[in-house]
């Protein structure tokens, strides 16, 4: 097992730079989970790190060792993708073992690591299937168990569960959490996904436009956000955010403060409560009701014109177009530089 720290990592295509000086240590045995919107980056960072894209600049170390001019697969990465990348016409078990066999790996040991790898996995009855006869689910174990095989210094995932159902996503990531509590090595995976993010990761690393936004644990990032979009980024549904113009007069007491006019105020769902009183921090008109029977997502517009949400317990008793208010505890509203984003 070993870490990874990158220094002043950049990558550019011709004139045009694309990751602007990555700075990020990941510690032995960590999970790390890459997360940010499509093309920023996060894939392009982990191929560097698998060494399947050339770094233009910086430093990639694998443990203690520098990895910038060592190949793919000397490296001791093994790397999971979106796709299964299973060869079809082998079985379960020659899948599993040909990466060992282009090594020229001990047969018997090839057996031992094949068949513990199986049974983590508990797809042990599957060896002698083809890739063919096999779920989505059971195909994408098939690929983790080529690459636990490898006994890897460190896993990378490549957004590998973005290919299954919903309930295999489930399904999988338990799999995947339990293999990183039984296997203790590090792992680096990417998504966009930031419920897989949350549930998944001991450190989540937000990216942006090849750059790094803020990297914490889970609750961190949801209860101290470093700027806006990494408040609207982790959470779900996302973060509400609101000008001092687009809230009620009543906001100020509801709050406990004033919100300037240089300033926005982010608002998550699950802490809206409606409220009749004097107390109303936002308030909006009715547009729409999603009834998901455990909680309602309540969708309003206020009378600047700013949609927002409320997550509540049941569904408002009111009619669409209607007015409602919602209270908020003042300890749980963040605040942002209207300009910058930064967290005040």
């Amino acid at each position: 097992m070993a870490g990874l720290t990158l220094r002043d990592v950049r990558k550019s295509y011709g004139a045009t730079e694309v990751m602007h000086g990555v700075d990020l240590d990941i510690e032995d045995g960590e999970f790390v989970v890459f997360v940010g919107p499509s093309g920023c980056g996060k894939s392009t960072l982990l191929r560097m790190i698998a060494g399947l894209e050339e770094i233009t600049s910086g430093t990639v170390a694998i443990g203690d060792r520098e990895v910038n001019d060592v190949a793919a697969s000397k490296r001791g990465v093994a790397m999971v993708f979106q796709t299964y990348a299973l060869y079809p016409h082998m079985t379960v078990y020659k899948n599993m073992a040909f990466g060992l066999k282009q090594a020229k790996t001990d047969p018997a040991e090839i057996v031992r690591r094949v068949n513990a790898a199986a049974e983590i996995l508990q797809i042990t009855d599957y060896l002698d299937r083809s890739p063919r006869n096999l779920s989505g689910g059971q195909r994408q174990r098939v690929a983790i168990g080529r690459a636990i095989v490898r006994d890897p210094d460190v896993f990378l995932f490549d957004e590998p569960l973005s290919n299954l159902d919903a309930a295999l996503r489930v399904q999988t990531r338990l799999e995947i959490a339990r293999l990183h509590e039984r296997l203790k090595t590090t792992m680096v995976y990417v998504t966009h996904d930031q419920v897989e993010a949350m549930t998944l990761a001991d450190k989540i690393v937000v990216l942006r436009d090849g750059r790094i936004e803020q990297v914490g644990s889970p609750i961190e990032l949801y209860e101290r956000p470093a700027n806006a979009f990494v408040a609207q980024f982790i959470g779900s549904p996302k973060m509400n955010v609101f000008e001092a113009d687009d809230l009620p007069a009543s906001a100020a007491g509801a709050l406990g403060r004033t919100v300037a006019n240089n300033e926005r105020v982010g608002l998550r769902p699950e802490n809206l409560i409606p409220t009749t009183g004097t107390n109303v921090a936002v308030q909006g008109k009715l547009e729409l009701v999603e009834n998901l029977g455990e909680y309602a997502l309540v969708h309003l517009v206020t009378p600047s014109g700013v949609e927002f949400i409320a997550k509540t317990d049941k569904p408002p008793t009111v009619n669409k177009g209607d007015m409602l208010g919602f209270a908020v505890k003042p300890e749980l509203a963040h605040y942002f530089d209207k300009d910058s984003g930064i967290r005040i």
